[in-house]
């Protein structure tokens, strides 16, 4: 039976870095997750008759349970919430390990290696704080807590105190497994470290936390799997861990930021506060629906740049049929996608997969920046940092460095946004008072709404 489960366990660890490669590209995506599941069922499937769970009562229950909730979270949230739903997922997948940790600790009995003991309290740890960590992600990308920065003096030392702490009681652990008093204790703190954490960190690096958050449920799965000495759940943790890792410092250059500055350093605001100071003074140029169809009418070609405010409003349907409409006419669209749009690594590309935007039209912003310079438009829906400027000259900014896509090379830039408010690094955007920016005032769902009206006119 031991080589039976091995090599099971192996096809199970083949088809996870199979679903993992094809997650890669949209285009085999959905193949990536069918490999994923189809690797996660032969692993469970495998393991309860190695252990030879006979009564599959409780099992049967948690898979009927969880299965309903996974089809009505499914069906029922909408693409604009699905980074806090990846939170909340990230957030269980800690808490998993840490419950299987304790669990497993519980059923110890005679001396046990000092390493089994080591790997419990790390997997605690690091499960709990992604446990507490991801769901304050989540609170801050709902607005149950608002998504700028919350510090306290000290913060930095109280946190390295913490981990400094946890070090200790886990050795205290390890000398004297009979005392659950300390393992409590980092249980505790690991809980404490995940909030203190994450409230630092603001709205405009939540793509990063989320991938972290993300890498943190794999180590803590892997540490599970030396526990319970379970080789497809140290493989599989592996993955992801590594994964998030590669992701965050994918996440991280694109902003041309290192990890502890977007851990550290509190930038970022909630993201919609009104634009102040001599920002609100200066001319910009509004357009009406009705003059924007003129101008597009009169164009070849058109680069979309799609952002957090296009998810907000669900316009992506909509922008898609608008899209159409003007390739009927013998436009050329393509769509610009930054690494950091939107609240979620890939989330504008989701989203426009959603709408059946062809692949083939989607480009990653080293793809496509040179061509914005050939291009007759540049529409930007509801995106702000990725495109603010200052980020190529202001040293100051929270966004100085930050490759940003190249819009303002464009012949003509069209912004569709409710206002004149800051993005999420709290910083003003001087391409809204150019003077070959056109301002489209309003919701982004109605105003292409609108366009698309008068062009089927």
């Amino acid at each position: 039976m031991a080589t039976i489960t091995s090599l099971f366990y192996l096809l199970s660890a083949v088809l996870f870095i199979l679903g993992l490669k094809n997650l890669g590209s949209p285009k085999t995506a959905r193949r990536g997750n069918a490999l994923a599941m189809l690797a996660m069922l032969l692993a469970v499937i495998i393991t309860l008759l190695d252990q030879r769970i006979l009564d599959f009562t409780h099992i049967i229950l948690g898979l009927v349970v969880g299965s309903a909730i996974g089809v009505y979270a499914a069906k029922k949230v909408q693409m604009t919430a699905m980074p806090q739903m990846v939170a909340i997922f990230n957030g269980f997948g800690g808490g998993a390990s840490t419950l299987v940790a304790t669990s497993e600790y519980f059923q110890l009995s005679g001396a046990t290696e000092v390493n089994i003991l080591a790997t419990i309290a790390l997997s605690i740890l690091i499960g709990t704080v992604t446990f507490t960590g991801s769901f304050i992600a989540f609170a801050k990308l709902q607005g149950i807590m608002k998504g700028a920065p919350i510090t306290f003096p000290g913060q930095r030392a109280f946190n390295g105190l913490i981990i400094v702490a946890c070090i200790v009681l886990g050795v205290m652990f390890t000398r004297d497994p009979g005392n659950m008093t300390p393992l409590m204790v980092i249980l505790g703190l690991a809980a404490l470290l995940g909030v203190t954490s994450v409230i630092p960190i603001g709205g405009a690096d939540m793509p990063v936390v989320i991938s972290l958050l993300n890498s943190y449920s794999g180590l803590a799965a892997a540490a599970t799997g030396f526990v319970i000495s379970n080789n497809v759940l140290i493989i599989g943790g592996a993955l992801v861990g590594a994964s998030g890792l590669i992701l965050t410092k994918i996440m991280c250059v694109a902003m041309n930021r290192s990890l502890g500055n977007v851990l550290f350093a509190a930038v970022g605001s909630d993201g919609g506060a009104a634009s102040g100071g001599s920002g609100e003074q200066k001319q910009v140029t509004r357009y009406t629906a009705d003059d924007a169809v003129m101008m597009l009418d009169n164009a070849q070609s058109v680069i979309i740049v799609p952002g957090y405010g296009l998810a907000v409003a669900q316009a992506q349907h909509v922008l898609q049929e608008m899209a159409q409409l003007l390739e009927a006419n013998g436009l050329n669209v393509k769509y610009a996608i930054h690494p950091v749009a939107g609240r979620m690594p890939g989330h504008m590309n989701v989203l426009l997969a959603e709408a059946n935007v062809s692949y083939e039209q989607l480009y990653e912003m080293d793809a496509i920046n040179d061509d914005f310079q050939n291009t007759d438009i540049a529409l930007i829906i509801g995106a702000n940092d990725v495109v603010n400027p200052v980020a190529r000259n202001k040293k100051d900014s929270a966004l100085y460095g930050m490759p940003i896509l190249n819009v303002d090379q464009a012949r003509t830039v069209m912004i569709v946004k409710r206002s004149l408010s800051v993005g999420f690094a709290g910083e003003d955007n001087p391409l809204f008072y150019d003077d070959k920016t056109r301002m489209l005032f309003g919701d982004a769902k109605k105003m292409v709404t609108e366009i698309v009206q008068i062009l089927k006119s």
